[in-house]
């Protein structure tokens, strides 16, 4: 959960997890495959408003580099195949969508309400979860945060 913008650590958190999933362009895509990078998870659907007001947000952390970060859009409670890559397309998404069936659900975690947002660190590991909207500032503060009590002291 979001506490004055920052993700709330999960008591599960640190647990080590992998997925295998395959996007709609036929791409497979591991946590493992993942390892060293921010892994930022995120079911979504196409008829949710604050699923549809994250996604520049979630473009633009995809595609800052130095957040060393990878977004991953699963798509929920869809029509079809089509309409989940047209939608994206019309929005110029440009990480990978995965359509989301039970398997992804069981492999990633629960879908709570939606949006709903894992982020798993660059060991692999689960360290939070959002149920609702999340924005660019608040997984940029949280990484920065983390990236930097990860650094011993000089």
């Amino acid at each position: 959960m979001w506490l004055g913008g920052l993700l709330l650590m999960l008591a599960a958190a640190g647990a080590q997890a992998d997925f295998r999933l395959t996007d709609t362009d036929g791409k497979s895509h591991s946590l493992s495959g993942y390892k060293g990078k921010w892994v930022l998870v995120n079911y979504w659907a196409t008829w949710c408003p604050p699923c549809l007001e994250e996604i520049p947000d979630l473009i633009a952390l995809h595609g800052n580099k130095k957040n060393n970060l990878v977004v991953i859009g699963v798509a929920m409670d869809y029509r079809n195949r089509k309409h989940v890559i047209d939608f994206a397309e019309g929005l110029l998404v440009d990480y990978p969508i995965v359509l989301g069936t039970d398997q992804v659900v069981r492999q990633i975690g629960p879908v709570e309400g939606l949006p709903t947002t894992y982020l798993f660190n660059p060991d692999g590991k689960m360290v939070a979860k959002q149920v609702g909207a999340i924005t660019r500032e608040m997984v940029e503060s949280y990484i920065s945060k983390k990236t930097a009590s990860a650094k011993p002291d000089k």
